[in-house]
């Protein structure tokens, strides 16, 4: 597909998300339905349709209008291209310019300043909750996301895995959020291939998240619960550098469909278990809550949710979170760990969620807090570690 090509692909597809569709499933329908576009077309379009959700703010007005065409039309000039080199170039490419959308450029500077390509309504909590650094927290979200990979250390080094990696033609160096940590710089789309992810040595997982996990503070043979497990990366993070015993629960159990071959790759046990099960065994020495949020910490990598989320469902998902906390602090034994997280960065998930739940829970308190933003590298994630007297 010539570039003109992928571009006139690119507005369908935000026709579909600006009409309600998710963006990953429009993909998905779009690469079954037009079997001529080959990987590497499909790959450049999907970064094309992602780039614009990261960005449409600013990209609307560039281009003047909110509809695929006036999207890409921005997209097009924000990156510095002529758009008579793209629109009506030929029978693959969009339609050709109007004389209203020629006229409609508007100015780049005047939408890159605080807060750009971040909701109206919710820059007053970024700005509350990260003082000075929102404004450059808001400009790191607008870009895409690095690949991190986390090393199996029960498995390898860190040093092997990158040696073992280049052998792949997967090029890594160590990230310095986490000592597992390992960010990919050249071949990414080769990584679910490789020798090294199909050996279980590497899997796919932020940096900020297996920080997260380094916070936990499991002793050898503990036991461990992750109360909101899904497909189980935080819990195996924990499982690859200390031997303990290790369970999970999912509110949904399909969440944790993928848990079990992970885990076999991984060569660690996890064991499944349902509410009532947690609630009647022994407590434990840790539970582990990475709670449902916002993911507006995630948003460089799920751009569509910023503009999904709204405030009914931010008042949902905190309310959700109290509930979570308190059925998990219930199951925590003496002189035990609770370590509460989120992929957020809005303190009404963070510390204020804290701050409610100790003064409900006058036997806990808080051993650590950690704020990860991406202007570290990662994702933006919230932990805290509270003890159980």
């Amino acid at each position: 597909m010539t570039p003109a090509a992928r571009i006139s692909a690119a507005i369908h597809l935000m026709d579909r998300i600006q009409a309600g569709e998710l963006a990953d499933r429009a993909l998905a329908d779009w690469g079954r339905k037009n079997r001529y576009a080959g990987s590497k077309d499909r790959a450049a379009i999907g970064d094309i349709v992602f780039e614009v959700l990261r960005r449409k703010q600013s990209l609307a007005a560039l281009g003047a209008g909110e509809t695929g065409q006036a999207l890409l039309l921005g997209y097009v000039r924000a990156n510095g291209q002529d758009p008579e080199t793209v629109f009506g170039v030929d029978r693959y490419a969009p339609p050709e310019l109007t004389d209203v959308e020629r006229a409609s450029a508007g100015s780049v500077e005047a939408h890159d300043g605080e807060g750009a390509d971040f909701p109206d309504w919710l820059w007053p909590d970024l700005a509350r909750s990260h003082g000075e650094q929102a404004q450059a927290i808001a400009q790191a979200m607008r870009n895409r996301a690095p690949v991190h990979l986390r090393v199996n250390l029960a498995k390898l080094s860190r040093e092997k895995a990158i040696a073992s990696l280049a052998q792949e033609g997967i090029v890594g160096e160590p990230h310095a959020l986490s000592l597992s940590a390992v960010e990919v710089l050249e071949g990414s789309r080769k990584i679910r291939n490789s020798k090294p992810y199909l050996n279980g040595e590497v899997e796919l997982q932020d940096a900020s998240s297996q920080a997260v996990a380094d916070l936990v503070p499991l002793k050898q043979g503990e036991r461990l619960l992750d109360f909101c497990a899904g497909a189980g990366g935080k819990v195996l993070a924990v499982a690859g550098r200390i031997a303990g015993d290790f369970l999970a629960h999912d509110v949904d159990p399909r969440r944790m469909k993928d848990l079990p071959v992970r885990a076999s790759r991984a060569g660690v046990s996890v064991k499944q278990v349902s509410l009532k099960d947690a609630q009647q065994g022994p407590q434990f020495d840790t539970v582990l809550v990475d709670a449902p949020c916002s993911g507006s910490g995630s948003w460089r990598r799920d751009p569509q949710g910023k503009w999904l989320l709204t405030p009914e469902k931010l008042g949902h998902v905190v309310d959700l979170q109290k509930e979570i906390l308190d059925q998990a602090a219930k199951l925590v034994q003496p002189q035990g760990h609770l370590v509460y997280a989120t992929c957020s960065l809005l303190e009404c998930e963070n510390a204020f969620q804290i701050k409610e739940f100790l003064s409900r829970s006058t036997t806990f308190s808080v051993t650590v807090e950690r704020h990860f933003t991406p202007l570290s590298g990662g994702d933006g994630f919230y932990c805290a570690v509270l003890r159980r007297d």
